[in-house]
């Protein structure tokens, strides 16, 4: 039997570590998205099935057998026999809220609405990493070019250093040479 699972019980962690990036998309498992919804996973893909239409390919896609291998060895699925001989469906964010319309439950409905503001965090959170990096990229051209200023003022100096001064031609009163 699957356990009931409340909105407010899920703490944002738990969904975070349910969320694995594949063919550069944010995607959680079909088992994972179950077992929150507080269905069987072969119920979950019974709806799926049925509802075909209403999930495009880049709302859910079936894994191929060697991202499945990649998950294994990342330890995100245990073994390939915890599949029970199929290969897992993933879900999108899109996937995820219209898993939630299929399935037709309050559950499916909280969590979803839990799912979906995870995913948000995430993409703020990518966004103020990429404004950081940014602000770091710049900071590290202004070091370069800092650097390249004072590597030239070191040049000078060792060139002045360098230098050996020539004689100057004396200037002022000159003595007369004695006979």
């Amino acid at each position: 039997m699957v356990k009931k699972v409340t909105n407010s019980i899920i703490p944002n962690e738990v969904l975070i570590n349910k969320i694995f990036v594949l063919r550069n998309q944010k995607v959680m498992l079909d088992r994972d998205l179950a077992e929150l919804y507080g269905v069987i996973p072969r119920r979950l893909r019974e709806q799926v099935k049925r509802n075909i239409n209403s999930f495009p390919t880049h709302f859910m896609f079936q894994l191929n057998e060697k991202e499945v291998e990649i998950m294994v060895s990342q330890n995100a699925i245990p073994s390939t026999k915890h599949l029970g001989g199929s290969l897992p469906y993933v879900f999108t964010e899109h996937g995820v809220l219209m898993l939630a319309n299929v399935l037709k439950s309050e559950q499916a409905t909280l969590v979803s609405i839990k799912i979906i503001e995870v995913f948000i965090k995430l993409r703020e959170m990518l966004l103020d990493n990429t404004e950081l990096r940014l602000a770091i990229e710049k900071l590290e051209k202004k070091t370069e070019n800092n650097s390249k200023n004072i590597e030239i003022v070191f040049r000078y100096f060792d060139e002045l250093i360098d230098k050996k001064p020539k004689p100057r031609k004396q200037i002022g009163y000159k003595l007369p040479k004695k006979k």
